[in-house]
């Protein structure tokens, strides 16, 4: 890989580089595969995955020793697991160190598509707390709707929303995370074509962006919440100019995240960095000196709030019928359904955590939601016809009937081919490989139903 010289010549001063073992580190493009398993489903990483260590700076993520064909791997389909650069990985750590997990929080992931930070998040926060996930590009928004989905938790919120729309809720969020679009240059081993891409120009409007974006989401953050504020550049326009951006502009003074972990952050190799004028602390990733690709992240609290207060709205409790019929089915399906809350809307029923219900008609009230808890179905006459959430989710009742299928069986459900599983079971089932479920379907005689997703199925085959 040949890097461009713009970048080398503008990384000359930045803190940390260090030019030849950078180089080199580009040149060999061996890029590392590292997973996070979801800990709703699964206590330890898969064995097949053929683990080689656990990543340092986050508790269920692992580096794997070969990058297999996740696309043929159930565990992967069935949300036990995500894809996710180490690097990245590093904000469980900065959540850590500036939030307390312990307290109901409202969290924000303004540009989360497609989801790696989100399910990151969500493992984290308390079932009481109310994580959106928002993506301003629509088809975008789609692909962190399904990996949210797999992730099967009833306290994630999907918006597909421009980040100027959150300042009609000003003071809502305890924390937000900006992962910023950027110019990228963090992820050249990874994607060695961003390389003809990137210049000085597009770093530029980067930053620009940038601080448009921030300005734009500021109001939602509560006075004293916290912002967290990343990208996968080098570039110092993007990480520290940034940083004297935030506290001369935002009423923010910088969050130093590692006060008592000054050794152990040199130790997993992250560079501490300071912003030119106020000597804000960031974290700098280099791939020469920890184990993953380019990226930097930096804390800040809201020290003043520019704006009326938010206040939340009492609900008042609305008349509606009993629901006798569909309470009957529901309970059929779901473990515990009194102790969640669910509504009818457009013929489909949704499931959500009911301390949530006045955050679910502020967050309608001023933004598009395309997710709110589970999506469980339509009820019909006798019974309830699924939706691929529910099969995914956390909240699947036991005595839901599960078919178990061997690995060539679930690459067949998977593909949506026709296939005839072993088994008296009739009607409805959670089609699971090894007790994961993957989906939905009908056992009708001599004939199956497959009810696997069309835009999900995998297209290739087996190599």
């Amino acid at each position: 890989m040949s890097l461009p010289q713009a970048l080398l010549d503008s990384l000359s001063q930045v803190t940390g580089y260090q030019a030849d073992s950078f180089i080199k580190t580009h040149e060999l493009g061996e890029s590392p595969t590292s997973i996070r398993i979801n800990p709703d489903k699964i206590n330890t990483p898969p064995a097949h995955l053929n683990i080689q260590s656990p990543v340092l700076w986050n508790q269920y993520g692992y580096y794997l020793n070969a990058r297999p064909a996740f696309t043929f791997d159930p565990y992967f389909h069935a949300g036990t697991y995500y894809v996710q650069e180490a690097s990245s990985m590093f904000l469980e750590y900065a959540v850590k160190q500036s939030v307390d997990l312990d307290e109901d929080l409202r969290v924000l992931d303004l540009c989360a598509a497609p989801g790696g930070k989100s399910t990151l998040l969500a493992s984290l926060l308390s079932p009481d707390s109310l994580l959106v996930s928002n993506e301003v590009i629509k088809s975008r928004a789609n692909i962190l709707v399904d990996n949210m989905s797999k992730w099967g938790l009833t306290n994630t919120y999907v918006t597909n929303n421009d980040p100027k729309d959150f300042s009609r809720i000003g003071g809502y969020f305890d924390l937000i995370v900006v992962d910023a679009p950027c110019s990228g240059s963090g992820l050249f081993r990874r994607d060695p074509e961003a390389v003809v891409e990137w210049s000085l120009d597009n770093v530029a409007m980067c930053s620009q962006r940038q601080q448009r974006i921030l300005a734009d989401v500021w109001d939602s953050l509560k006075e004293g919440g916290i912002l967290l504020y990343s990208t996968c550049s080098y570039s110092e326009a993007e990480n520290e100019t940034i940083m004297d951006w935030v506290v001369d502009n935002l009423s923010a003074k910088n969050v130093v995240l590692d006060k008592k972990d000054t050794d152990t952050i040199q130790q997993w190799g992250i560079v501490r960095t300071e912003s030119p004028d106020h000597k804000a602390i960031g974290y700098r990733f280099y791939p020469d000196q920890a184990k993953g690709e380019g990226f930097f992240l930096a804390a800040f609290q809201k020290t003043k709030a520019d704006y009326k207060p938010f206040h939340r709205p009492h609900i008042k409790p609305q008349r509606t019928k009993s629901f006798k019929h569909e309470k009957s089915v529901l309970s059929q399906w779901i473990t515990d359904l009194e102790n969640y809350m669910w509504f009818e809307k457009n013929d489909n029923f949704y499931l959500i955590n009911p301390e949530h219900q006045s955050d679910l008609k502020i967050l309608q009230s001023n933004l598009y939601i395309k997710k709110a808890g589970i999506l469980l179905g339509q009820i019909g006459a006798k019974d309830l016809i699924p939706e691929h959430e529910l099969a995914l989710s956390t909240i699947l009742s036991e005595q839901v009937p599960i078919l178990n299928v061997s690995y060539e069986q679930a690459i067949a459900y998977l593909r949506k081919d026709d296939f005839v599983p072993d088994t008296d079971q009739r009607g409805w089932c959670g089609i699971a490989y090894e007790e994961h479920i993957l989906g939905w379907g009908k056992a009708l005689g001599n004939r199956f139903n497959n009810y696997y997703p069309k835009e999900l199925r995998i297209l290739s085959r087996l190599p």
